[in-house]
């Protein structure tokens, strides 16, 4: 059954226009101003105005805002805060609310589809929240519910972001921002498919089946449709609980991270594009890690993955025409010799850990947060350069690679990253990736 809130309205729209086109050029101007007229920003002042005049709004602002703060200098640092809080703070919608939504998903007698069903949610999100309820079957499940008009709230802020883009390219040309934009549409647009995202965790399911230390929901489909998606429920706590755990704990919790994320993309060409804290949790007998969210799921061609490991293999051997094989196979153009200095020292940063075969943190002692130093390094230099356009396919990439830093910058995990890495390569071959990639897709009912 369709709910008619879901549908791509007209006044949907420009009700969503009125409010974020408000906010957002509010911060575009005063940003602008600082840049262009030497204006001073009380910049903590107004990004906390920001988060108020958006906080009663549900949508992908909030995903839109954690993907921003992996961009270099895309937003300066205090709206990237005060926005990422957004989704922390964001409130759930009522009982009327999911009365209405469940009967459109489900039909008029859905409650008796149910041993129970809890009123109020577990858990809001930025495009649906969650409760808490049990099987006929006697089995506890996630009911995960998406708000009205989402289809509108896309599509009004996926147009707000293109227009914030397009102010900072005025004054910054360092980053092209066309294609993050593309990419970032691209994947909250199939977020709003609950049914897709039921055949990424069907994915998953099949890509880490051998993965004990990893657990993967399982779907209900009875319990399904294409906004309300019904799992069964993985206990788990929060990871950050287990930031002061003995070492040798936090660098289980880590394996197991490192394998969740990196087992998919190397022997089948697939990522989990959304590594923020709220999508794991640690199981309770503290061995295993439940990796939750499957609405950002990237497939990439089996070239790409070989040209990841290329790279790997010409920065260790300092082999630079087999670098730019590999930007080219990422899809970067125009590779001049500055860009390419600059690209590199990108590249180091993030291959440094598995270029160094001895147990070390992640960061190898640096502070602060990760890869911001080295961004900032980038960024300056890609401006002096001329610039760079990003490729699609290299922006979840990027972002899951800082996001799991992140992460184990949190455990303070000491682990020998060369040895983890080297493990999954061994024996790479592009081709038996692309047979493994094709049979896993169809089975999902993905290919």
């Amino acid at each position: 059954m369709a709910d008619r809130t879901d549908e791509n309205t007209l006044g949907g729209r420009i009700a969503r226009y009125a409010k974020v086109g408000t906010a957002m050029g509010g911060l575009a101007a005063r940003v602008a101003g600082e840049r262009f007229l030497g204006i001073k920003l009380e910049r903590e002042a107004h990004a906390a105005e920001l988060r108020e005049a958006l906080g009663g709004l549900k949508g992908p602002l909030m995903k839109v805002a954690q993907i921003l703060s992996t961009i270099p200098d895309a937003l300066p640092q205090e709206y990237v805060q005060e926005l990422q809080q957004l989704q922390a703070d964001a409130p759930s919608m009522g009982w009327p609310f999911v009365k209405r939504r469940m009967q459109a998903e489900l039909g008029p007698g859905w409650e008796r589809r149910f041993a129970s069903f809890e009123r109020t949610a577990a858990a809001a999100a930025s495009l649906g929240q969650v409760h808490r309820a049990v099987g006929l079957d006697g089995r506890p499940l996630a009911c995960k519910l998406q708000y009205p008009d989402m289809q509108s709230a896309v599509d009004a802020d996926l147009r707000q972001l293109k227009l914030l883009f397009s102010v900072f390219e005025r004054y910054d040309k360092a980053i092209s921002t066309r294609q993050i934009h593309d990419e970032i549409a691209e994947r909250l647009r199939e977020e709003l498919d609950y049914a897709r995202e039921a055949r990424h965790i069907a994915l998953y399911r099949r890509m880490l089946a051998d993965e004990a230390h990893v657990h993967v929901p399982e779907v209900v489909p009875d319990l399904s449709t294409g906004r309300l998606l019904s799992m069964v429920w993985l206990d788990g706590t929060k990871l950050l609980t287990y930031r002061d755990a003995p070492v040798e704990v936090r660098n289980r919790l880590a394996l197991h991270m490192f394998r969740a994320w990196y087992v998919p993309f190397y022997e089948f060409g697939v990522i989990h594009g959304d590594p923020h804290l709220g999508n794991y949790s640690v199981r309770p007998d503290g061995d295993g890690i439940n990796l939750l969210d499957y609405g950002c799921v990237r497939i990439f061609p089996p070239r790409f993955v070989k040209g990841v490991i290329d790279l790997y293999t010409a920065i260790r051997d300092d082999d630079e025409e087999l670098a730019i094989e590999a930007y080219r196979t990422w899809g970067f153009a125009d590779l001049r010799r500055e860009l390419i200095d600059v690209l590199n020292i990108w590249a180091r940063f993030i291959y440094a850990p598995i270029l160094d075969d001895r147990t070390r943190t992640i960061a190898d002692g640096k502070v602060g947060a990760y890869g911001r130093e080295t961004a900032q390094t980038v960024h300056a230099e890609l401006r002096k350069v001329g610039g760079v356009e990003i490729p699609r396919e290299f922006v979840f990439m990027d972002r899951a690679a800082v996001g799991l830093g992140s992460v184990f910058l949190h455990l303070k995990a000491e682990i020998n990253w060369y040895r983890l890495f080297q493990d999954l390569i061994h024996g790479f071959d592009a081709d038996a990736l692309a047979a493994r990639q094709a049979a896993a897709l169809a089975e999902a009912g993905l290919g």
